[in-house]
């Protein structure tokens, strides 16, 4: 995941694919507040900004980018397009969109896709909107060697792709691992340099090393064994992973775990 790199929110079936098991614990009958934790922990709520009106994320050089606006996108939408943009990673008008993980979202059931619509739309309209991405040579040289996708291609590269099999009784783990971590990690968890200059991610099979404690300590404050600092995982997990629950990191845990076991 490219820090800045991160444009519209998440909906609607792709065509054909299989749906994962419920993934995520629901804590509330209340489809919006269920939505504004899926909201937190998806990522929603840290690149557009903790009241959606989007985010800066334009790097000198590379590309003009806001994350958008979504008080203000998500009312001129259809639940059939917001669903696009979200799961599919293309506009209202068919074109693509440029930092929307639209592929980690793709698996994600309908009742879960459902309370994010609600929350989304629940939020009061502010603030203005952003304007469409401009790029600049770093961007056009990454597009054309292939580290930066656009959304809609990246979902028909990555929309069905899953981390490593180990078993039904790690099915949920699998599930909310592949929403999240597999946005930094890869599908395959085994991290590595993600673009150009960025800071080589670790393969996630280091989980095996710690404890249940120990990765709580990681998931929710961003303290790794040995309390050294670390830099953007400390941040998303403070900002997203502080918010998943207590059987979640338990189930997210146990999956790593085995990869590490079976899938080394």
């Amino acid at each position: 995941m490219r820090h800045w790199w991160a444009i519209v929110a998440v909906l609607v079936s792709v065509a054909g694919c299989a749906l994962a098991p419920v993934q995520f614990e629901r804590r509330s009958d209340d489809p919006i507040e269920h939505g504004q934790r899926l909201a937190a922990v998806l990522g929603c709520s840290g690149c557009h900004a903790a009241d959606l009106t989007g985010n800066d994320w334009s790097k000198p050089g590379f590309a003009r980018m806001w994350s958008s606006n979504l008080t203000r996108a998500v009312p001129r939408l259809t639940d059939t397009h917001l669903g696009r943009a979200i799961r599919s990673g293309v506009r209202r008008d068919g074109t693509p969109l440029w930092g929307m993980p639209s592929f980690l979202f793709t698996q994600l059931q309908p009742g879960e896709m459902a309370a994010i619509t609600a929350f989304l739309r629940s939020r009061p309209a502010a603030g203005a909107d952003h304007p469409l991405p401009v790029f600049g040579a770093g961007a056009r040289a990454e597009i054309a060697a292939g580290p930066f996708l656009s959304s809609s291609y990246a979902v028909k590269k990555y929309g069905d792709a899953w981390p490593p099999e180990v078993g039904a009784a790690f099915a949920r783990g699998r599930s909310i691992v592949r929403a999240t971590c597999a946005e930094c990690h890869g599908m395959d968890l085994r991290g590595g340099v993600p673009h150009p200059g960025a800071t080589a991610r670790p393969d996630l099979r280091m989980v095996a090393a710690y404890d249940a404690a120990q990765f709580d300590r990681l998931l929710q404050a961003g303290i790794p064994i040995g309390g050294h600092k670390l830099g953007l995982m400390a941040q998303v997990a403070r900002g997203r992973f502080s918010h998943f629950t207590a059987s979640e990191r338990t189930a997210v845990h146990g999956y790593l775990r085995q990869v590490a076991k079976v899938a080394p």
